[in-house]
């Protein structure tokens, strides 16, 4: 950066709480500063985006990467929050990064920035989640020493620890309870055809759609009607409205965001959540208690689920053996107004009788 060194000292200063000359000292290897605030300053500096002084640069600061998707999706900045304030108690400053947005920075490019930054660590949260995506950052992280661990983002052959919800207890939780209120024709909205989550969900749902089915709920062999969406309110209003074509009178969306989208379907359609559709989302994010109706979803354990991947973190800082597994956490169905009994089954238009692909 081309700020000049007064100014440097000042603004250092100013985000430890200490005096320039203390500063000064630790810039130069002087005696007299404590090792916390010596710390401090050296994060002070990664944080502000100065460089160390040659002889510090070995030093790996106290910075820990948070890698997520996106900040729109309520879920992920509930994450961060989690994680940021499990990291601090332990010493460290999180610096959140924003991949995969428009026009924004792609994981690898943060990786590129951290490393430059002497990261100690990183922590991706819903990242590169797809199989065929590019993994070459996470292996780079990883021959450089640096410890990582995945949320929700569980990828064959990384060999890196992940922690996760179970998504197949997830999606069997929700066709459960759509069943006992009735409902015999439901459909699932689905992230992209390559997202590792929603593909577990999916096979999940399979499998209980073909029990009913077996059980004489439904035509056998067919499964349940299937659309695939981006996560997004878009998303889930346009797949949703293709799932009404097959007079489905449930649908179970992978993720909050998408239900609100369903709803807006529902309604556009002349049709009542929950009188004629049962919408369930997925997350259990903020305000999703608030909506009209309130949603029925299923609630991922955050709070756990962040303080473990801090935890697996640390541990690698540490040199604690930490395997290269996953770690499944049960998650919660939530009741409330966006589920009821079936009352009537929507007739489906004659050439969209079938489920799509």
């Amino acid at each position: 950066m081309t700020r000049t060194p007064s100014r440097r000292l000042g603004e250092v200063a100013q985000k430890v709480g200490v005096s320039e000359a203390t500063v000064s000292r630790v810039l130069n290897g002087r005696a007299g500063v404590s090792g916390s605030t010596r710390e401090a300053v050296l994060t002070a500096l990664d944080v502000l985006g100065y460089e160390r002084p040659t002889q510090l640069r070995g030093e790996r600061a106290r910075l820990i990467g948070l890698v997520v998707p996106e900040l729109q999706n309520p879920i992920f900045p509930a994450l961060a929050e989690v994680i940021s304030g499990a990291l601090a108690q332990r010493g460290f400053t999180p610096v959140l990064c924003t991949a995969r947005t428009a026009g924004g920075l792609s994981e690898a490019d943060y990786v590129a920035m951290l490393l430059d930054q002497h990261v100690s660590g990183v922590v991706f949260a819903g990242g590169h989640s797809e199989q065929a995506a590019p993994h070459d950052h996470y292996r780079l992280l990883r021959s450089r020493g640096i410890p990582v661990v995945l949320i929700n983002a569980a990828v064959d052959g990384l060999d890196l620890p992940c922690v996760s919800t179970d998504d197949a207890t997830a999606a069997g939780q929700a066709f459960t309870h759509l069943a006992s209120l009735g409902h015999q024709r439901i459909g699932l909205v689905a992230g992209p055809q390559d997202h590792i989550p929603s593909l577990r969900k999916l096979a999940a749902f399979t499998e209980h759609a073909r029990r009913g089915q077996r059980a004489g709920d439904a035509e056998p062999g067919e499964g349940g009607p299937v659309e695939h969406a981006l996560f997004s309110l878009e998303g889930g209003q346009a797949a949703t409205t293709r799932l009404l074509r097959h007079g489905v009178t449930g649908v179970i969306c992978a993720s909050d965001v998408l239900a609100l989208g369903a709803i807006r379907a529902v309604r556009r359609a002349g049709l009542s959540v929950p009188g004629d559709v049962s919408v369930v989302g997925y997350d259990d994010s903020a305000f999703m208690n608030c909506t009209d109706p309130p949603l029925t979803t299923v609630r991922q354990p955050i709070e756990a689920m962040g303080r473990a991947a801090v935890a697996l973190l640390v541990n690698q800082m540490d040199n604690v053996s930490v395997y290269p597994e996953e770690l499944l956490f049960e998650p919660e169905l939530v009741v409330r107004g966006s589920t009821g009994p079936v009352r009537m089954i929507p007739s489906a238009p004659a050439a969209a009788t079938g489920p799509r692909p």
